[in-house]
């Protein structure tokens, strides 16, 4: 019995180091594409997709895994299918995560990640047939008026933080039905739109309009690296999370998530020195306060994980 816990202590460990370690990344992320100022979004995304594909066939092969085969894709169409609309929707959600902080509206990457597990809760009771708690309709009725507040001030809707924060929910609601694992399923997507990816590019540097084609020619080499180096910083995080998901409680990598929006909150306002008025101060403080009600309704599982720890420690060093 010790020997088991042991063993799901210390996979447990591993697997919230993994998830803080992804957040992280992912929350750093707006520094990556700070070197690229004003980018071709839709040429950023071509070149994203287009070298998704040899990086995911990296990392299977550094793992240690077979890729999936043909064989395999064929016996379940209905998750080929999925991958596909996965990977559009994660499209419209990565478009507009890349043109915020490209853009100089890191605050609005923010605040769309904030807002992703509202989404996620709605989504989750419209589809799945979750059950509210009291602090998730709580944190549901707060985000609501957050946004409500900051629509009233400003007289237009937060375009961008809402269609992050709804795209990447539907994303995780579409990968819920994908019968594949995290990696497979990610390969699969990138598989699908790369001739799309590919085709684009080549009718951009045919008809002489790509900026990292015709930078790289100028001999500024180094935006057309950053260009392909976009595939492996967004795939990076997204596969030290598809490890830590498999060996930690999801309730965890609920309470984690709020890394990486953090991390772009202080980096829009303490680096890169973006507006933060009374009106984001008041919206951000009501989504804050319900995102904090539902995050200590999960302590008791944080307690009971610090108990299994505690025994971990103790089969290790026994007195």
């Amino acid at each position: 019995m010790q020997s088991t816990t042991s063993v799901n202590a210390a996979s447990s460990f591993k697997g919230n180091a993994l998830a803080a370690f992804s957040f992280l990344l992912w929350g750093l992320m707006p520094l990556y594409y700070h070197f690229l100022p004003n980018a071709n979004i839709n040429e950023l995304l071509a070149f994203r997709i287009l070298f998704s594909v040899p990086f995911m066939v990296l990392v299977f092969v550094l793992m240690g895994r077979k890729l999936p085969s043909l064989s395999q894709l064929r016996a379940d169409k209905r998750s080929v299918l999925l991958c596909g609309l996965a990977s559009l929707i994660m499209c419209v959600s990565w478009y507009s995560f890349t043109w915020a902080i490209t853009h100089g509206q890191v605050l609005a990457a923010s605040l769309g990640f904030f807002i992703n597990p509202l989404f996620a809760i709605a989504l989750g009771v419209l589809f799945l047939g979750d059950k509210l708690t009291a602090a998730q309709k709580m944190a549901v009725v707060l985000g609501t008026c957050g946004i409500s507040y900051m629509v009233y001030s400003y007289g237009e809707l937060p375009w961008l933080a809402l269609s992050m924060g709804s795209f990447f929910a539907l994303y995780g609601l579409c990968k819920k039905f994908i019968r594949f694992d995290s990696l497979t399923s990610v390969t699969v997507e990138a598989l699908l739109l790369m001739p799309f990816a590919a085709i684009y590019l080549l009718w951009l540097w045919s008809s002489d309009q790509s900026v990292a084609i015709s930078a790289a020619l100028s001999g500024e080499t180094s935006v057309l690296l950053l260009y392909i180096g976009s595939a492996p910083v967004t795939l990076m995080p997204l596969v030290f999370f598809a490890l830590a998901i498999r060996a930690t409680s999801l309730s965890m990598i609920g309470l984690m998530q709020y890394i990486e929006p953090s991390l772009q909150f202080l980096l829009a306002v303490l680096l890169f020195n973006e507006h933060f008025d009374q009106v984001k101060a008041v919206s951000f403080a009501l989504i804050w306060t319900g995102l904090l009600l539902c995050s200590l309704e999960a302590l008791p599982a944080l307690k009971h994980m610090r108990h299994m720890r505690h025994k971990f420690r103790a089969t290790r060093h026994p007195h």
